[in-house]
């Protein structure tokens, strides 16, 4: 086994949530992702839908999840289809699923080959009185590509124009963003394997290594321990490129006296994790670098204390906004004068932290949930705070995934190197 395993329960335990948020006389109807095509007869790799995921389990395509509370019929209540597999699929493709293993997997008593959808349709959604469909309502979505869930929708409502439609994905955001143990389980394992990673690459980096040499070294330790690889593209910025945000070229080589940060994260049956550290490429800081290392360092120790339950996004921000001033004025870039005066959109600070200081992270890394709602125990979040310095070409971040407590957080990379002093120590070993 690649991972190790996501207990069944956990998967039941998500459905009957699922339930006991829906109205009277339901249906939900939940589709995988396609298979996305690249070029000629080429396709990108599966990745599924993470809502059905976290539903069923289930990691394969052409894959419809069927929830009827109410239906008369108890075999009609719950309804897994997959694809019907066969000796030239195993032969060409491996072996997928068979009822018995989707049965095993999921908890789900009935499954029902994916061909047979069609027509289990046209019998159960007249017994409904409102259908629940699936739309990627993520603030940042980008739905330029239509999904199978998205073409669904489409079709089901020009097929049954007169039922009640239901959104179902701001029950699910609701429920994904509260996490249940075996999530946190799985997340933390996502992180042991990005610290195995990054302790390997500090002692691989030098004066002359190239970016994507510090990438190469990543995957490797990373699909050893039973990852699938990245769980987003990774960045690995070289002097100047830290200050690209979303910089992913990785194709510069790494030159002394510079800093390399390094924003990466593991995936690990299904759930991801997002770690960031800027390294000295010679292993030893300069007096400037290591000013900026430790006054982020500082903001971030800070932003743990304000992410708290009751505390907004919106205060919490603002909060962590107040903690960079500080600092920018500590650092020469602004005077205390030029603070005061900046006026509340804090032009002269968002010059230097120009992002937001943490999200939600878990199936996704930018997780779903409600926008806006209260920090509350058992979120899982990232605080990444950074400040970058375009005109000296050094940028500089700092990221954990940290789980709200009621008494106080659950650093899942408490391990992880963070100190300026222990990451010279490990880099000159």
């Amino acid at each position: 086994m690649r991972h190790e395993t996501v207990s069944r329960d956990f998967f039941i335990r998500n459905r009957g949530r699922l339930r006991s948020a829906l109205k009277p006389k339901s249906i939900v109807i939940v589709h995988s992702n396609d298979l996305m095509p690249s070029s000629a007869d080429g396709t990108l790799p599966f990745r599924q839908n993470s809502d059905l995921y976290y539903l069923t389990g289930v990691r394969q395509e052409q894959t419809v999840l069927v929830m009827m509370p109410d239906a008369v019929d108890p075999q009609e209540r719950e309804i897994l289809f997959v694809q019907e597999t066969s000796e030239h699929i195993a032969v060409w493709d491996g072996d997928k699923l068979d009822k018995a293993q989707a049965r095993e997997l999921t908890g789900i008593g009935r499954v029902e080959w994916s061909h047979t959808f069609d027509g289990m349709l046209q019998r159960l959604v007249p017994q409904a009185d409102q259908v629940y469909l699936l739309t990627n309502e993520h603030l940042r979505a980008d739905t330029t590509v239509e999904t199978r869930n998205a073409r669904f929708v489409r079709e089901c409502r020009a097929r049954f124009p007169l039922h009640r439609y239901e959104r179902l994905a701001p029950i699910l955001h609701r429920l994904r963003m509260i996490k249940d143990d075996e999530e946190v389980r799985m997340m933390r394992l996502a992180c042991g394997v990005t610290e195995a990673g990054f302790r390997r690459v500090l002692g691989f980096i030098r004066p002359g290594v190239g970016e994507w040499e510090i990438e190469a070294e990543l995957l490797h330790e990373f699909v050893r321990r039973g990852s699938r690889g990245f769980a987003y593209t990774p960045i690995v910025g070289s002097g100047a490129n830290a200050c690209v945000l979303h910089y992913i070229e990785n194709d510069q080589v790494c030159r002394d006296g510079e800093m390399v940060m390094i924003d990466v994260g593991a995936e690990y049956a299904g759930w991801t994790s997002d770690l960031t550290r800027a390294v000295p490429v010679n292993g030893r800081f300069t007096r400037r670098q290591r000013q900026l290392h430790d006054a982020v360092l500082r903001v971030f120790r800070g932003a743990n204390a304000v992410l708290r339950p009751g505390n907004t996004p919106i205060e919490y921000h603002r909060q962590v906004m107040e903690l960079v001033e500080r600092e920018l004025v500590d650092l020469g870039l602004i005077t205390a004068k030029e603070a005061r005066e900046q006026g509340p959109d804090k032009a002269l600070v968002r010059k230097y932290f120009m992002h937001g200081t943490s999200h939600h992270i878990g199936l996704d890394v930018h997780d779903v949930a409600p926008p806006h709602e209260p920090f509350a125990e058992g979120m899982v979040f990232t605080i990444e705070p950074g400040i970058y310095i375009r005109e000296e070409g050094l940028g500089i971040r700092i990221e954990n995934d940290v789980v709200v407590g009621k008494e106080h957080n659950l650093d899942l990379m408490e391990s992880i190197p963070i100190e300026a002093g222990e990451i010279e120590e490990l880099m000159n070993a």
